[in-house]
């Protein structure tokens, strides 16, 4: 499966996937299994290709180790998120990925070759976006994108034709004339995330792309983000919301003060934190007696601080769903709910260190009334 990454190559792939995500990733392997460059070469790249590797990187700045002994793998069409608070080492760990720095010790592997800090035929393989917004207010946002593509070594037209496509990605087609100074700040983290894709990059690197937006603008950056992994691309999300990890990736890495704790699914790592998940539940009003009696295997915890915030032991998170289907028949509003493991009795200090960090961003999701 196959994602161009220069201005000679157009990705059929990509452009059935982004604009008709309801393509299956089945479908479309069996009927477009390579892409095709302008004079008619047929590119092959075998779909289980790991297109980031990073062994044992090591960044200390003065006495202060950021980053030890981090090793991690992300393959062709996989969004894998890497969770962490603040000052976990996400962003430095995305910039040794993005060659903007180098490691103190370790080796990165971008599409197979070893990347070297700086090297600009390596960069035109990545397509890197920013915490902080990268963009010329004064100018366009389609004046913005002509200006990445050209960076990249794209030519006059093929750079006005790709800024178009990125905008269409992301919404913005719209808008494509308005200075970057008069739209909204969901917008402006759109067009970032375009310009990260501008040049049709095999691999991503979002350092935080959803800071400050809306719930409805986030909903959009995810959607392309999981678009742009289905038509091939393998994406490192950096983030500290378990929910969006949830949504939009494949699995989780987590990470704390510069070192990995553990990967795997969510729901992997809410089990290795503790022995059964935990769900809270906040209603509008206390909820009738007996709400979820016909579900079994469930252990209501302590009462919470009002009576109407619950808290719930599940079997499994297979549950999580029927649980909520329940709440939204107990007669009033749920409000908003969490998941989170408990505790085991006997923790070890690394099993400690992950159940703190899933609970210190964990699955909290904004539940809307069931339809009158």
């Amino acid at each position: 499966m196959s994602y161009a990454l220069n201005a000679a190559c157009t990705s059929h792939q990509y452009d059935l996937l982004v604009f008709f995500p309801e393509v299956s990733r089945a479908k479309l392997k069996f009927h477009i299994s390579h892409s095709r460059d302008y004079s008619g070469n047929i590119l092959h790249v075998a779909a289980d290709d790991v297109l980031i590797e990073a062994v044992a990187l090591r960044k200390s700045y003065g006495s202060r180790r950021v980053l030890d002994e981090v090793s991690l793998a992300v393959r062709r069409g996989e969004v894998v998120g890497l969770l962490g608070p603040n000052g976990a080492g996400k962003t430095t760990t995305i910039s040794i990925l993005a060659t903007l720095l180098r490691p103190d010790a370790g080796e990165v592997r971008i599409c197979g070759t070893v990347a070297r800090s700086g090297e600009s035929t390596m960069r035109r393989k990545l397509g890197y976006v920013p915490q902080s917004l990268a963009l010329y207010r004064s100018l366009s946002g389609r004046q913005n994108l002509e200006l990445f593509a050209r960076l990249h070594g794209i030519e006059r037209g093929a750079a006005r034709a790709e800024a178009m496509r990125a905008l269409e990605t992301v919404g913005l087609v719209d808008r494509a004339d308005d200075p970057v100074a008069t739209l909204s700040g969901g917008m402006q983290r759109r067009l970032n995330l375009a310009c990260g894709i501008v040049h049709r990059p095999e691999v991503l690197l979002l350092d935080e792309p959803t800071v400050g937006v809306d719930p409805q603008a986030r909903e959009s950056i995810l959607l392309t983000v999981r678009n742009l992994a289905r038509a091939g691309a393998a994406v490192i999300y950096s983030t500290h919301y378990m929910e969006e990890v949830e949504s939009a990736c494949e699995r989780a890495i987590l990470i704390d003060h510069g070192q990995l704790l553990a990967e795997g699914t969510i729901a992997e790592l809410i089990a290795r934190g503790g022995d059964h998940p935990v769900i809270e539940i906040t209603f509008r009003d206390a909820p009738r007696a007996g709400w979820h009696g016909r579900l079994s295997g469930l252990i209501e915890l302590a009462p919470l601080r009002g009576a109407a915030r619950v808290a719930l032991q599940l079997a499994n998170l297979a549950q999580v769903g029927a649980v909520l289907d329940c709440a939204r028949d107990a007669g009033t509003e749920v409000v908003e709910f969490s998941v989170q493991p408990q505790p085991r009795k006997r923790s070890s200090p690394r099993s400690s260190a992950i159940r703190r960090l899933l609970c210190r961003s964990r699955m909290t999701s904004r539940v809307p009334a069931s339809p009158s």
